[in-house]
Order: structure tokens, then C-alpha cells, then sequence
């Protein structure tokens, strides 16, 4: 049986090369990947190192340091399930703030989780 890090991570991956490959849409995209793997731990801090990437490359001190507060959020407390739902993961929000989840991302995640999807 595969796990849900097993299943959600192909979905990450392409938000992040959607990333990569749309630089005006790029943290939107990251955004995405983030609500998408927060619930793995492996998916959740992979996604905020790019995140801070994108900071660092933006000259943005506000969002590097966010994001370094968060890696260390989502490296441990993800598998213990203290996660937000929802939340795009920039430091323009709160770091325990519940958003709510885009339906197409939604959908994704529930058949990543193994649940029906009607």
C-alpha cells in the first residue's frame, strides 16, 4: 500500500516545475505545491526550502526568514498533524491560519489519501 507521500509527491512535482517554469506565476505555483504536501513531512519542507529559495532570489528578508521559521514548523510538527489545511504557506499569512482548500487541489489530495472522489 502506498503511503500519502508516495501518492501526493507526483502533484508536487508539478507545481514545482511549473514553477520553475513560469516565473510570474512562480509563487503561486509554490503556494500550490505547499497546500498540496503539507500533510507529508517530506513534502511539506521540501516545499518551503523552495520557497525560501524564491525569497533569496527576490532579495525578500521577510519571506526568507518566514520561511526558515517554517521549515523548522514543518519539520517538526507536520507528522504529528499540527497543519493548518489549506494554508499557501508564505510568510504573508499566519503560520496556523486554516484556509480554505482550492476544489481541484482538494480533489487531489483526497485521491492521494486514497479516498473516493465523486
Amino acid at each position: 500500500m502506498s503511503s500519502f507521500a508516495d501518492n501526493i509527491r507526483p502533484f508536487v512535482d508539478d507545481e514545482l516545475r511549473a514553477a520553475a517554469q513560469d516565473p510570474e506565476h512562480e509563487f503561486a505555483r509554490l503556494e500550490r505545491a505547499h497546500v498540496l504536501g503539507q500533510a507529508s513531512t517530506r513534502e511539506h519542507v521540501r516545499v518551503h526550502w523552495r520557497m525560501m529559495g524564491w525569497a533569496w532570489r527576490h532579495r525578500d528578508a521577510r519571506e526568507f526568514f518566514g520561511q526558515l521559521i517554517r521549515i523548522v514548523g514543518a519539520a517538526s510538527k507536520t507528522f504529528i498533524g499540527l497543519v493548518p489545511a489549506g494554508n499557501t504557506g508564505g510568510a504573508n499569512v499566519s503560520a496556523v491560519r486554516r484556509m480554505p482548500i482550492d476544489p481541484e487541489l482538494a480533489a487531489i489530495i483526497e485521491k492521494a489519501r486514497g479516498e473516493r472522489v465523486d
